[in-house]
């Protein structure tokens, strides 16, 4: 048999970063509920407060998201009254979302949001900042295979 310690759950690199991305979404999930959006809806709207009128299809590219997950998503934020989704008038193909008044109301609720995660799990901004960096080195690295 090959090297079964490469078989070991402790020396898997996936099984930490799942455990940990469910634990973190799970600490979301009482201040979601106060704003009444899931932890996916948020991400949404995260990218939509940082650039409104997105085409659709970047709003995907930027969330991982296919358009089959991310135009359910979008229909619920619509019936919530929190976007608007528009044709382009130069191409009608083109869907893009815009925060609506209600959406920009939310923003402001939501801004205490990740102050709330940090101080929950109790660890420092530099930490986050590390680990954040490394995250996103893995996952450029990801993107350009």
């Amino acid at each position: 048999m090959e090297n079964s310690e490469s078989l070991k759950l402790e020396n898997q690199i996936c099984f930490p970063l799942y455990v940990i991305a469910k634990e973190i979404t799970g600490l979301y999930r009482p201040f979601l509920d106060e704003l009444d959006i899931t932890y996916p809806q948020y991400l949404v709207m995260m990218v939509l407060w940082e650039n409104d009128g997105l085409p659709v299809n970047h709003i995907g590219e930027k969330l991982y998201l296919d358009s089959g997950t991310l135009t359910p998503l979008l229909k619920r934020l619509e019936a919530k009254g929190l976007i608007l989704r528009k044709r382009k008038k130069e191409d009608e193909r083109v869907v893009q979302v815009f925060i609506s008044d209600l959406g920009k109301e939310l923003q402001q609720k939501a801004c205490e949001i990740p102050s709330k995660i940090y101080h929950k799990v109790g660890v420092s901004k530099e930490d986050w900042a590390e680990l954040s960096k490394s995250v996103k080195k893995i996952l450029n690295k990801l993107d350009n295979k």
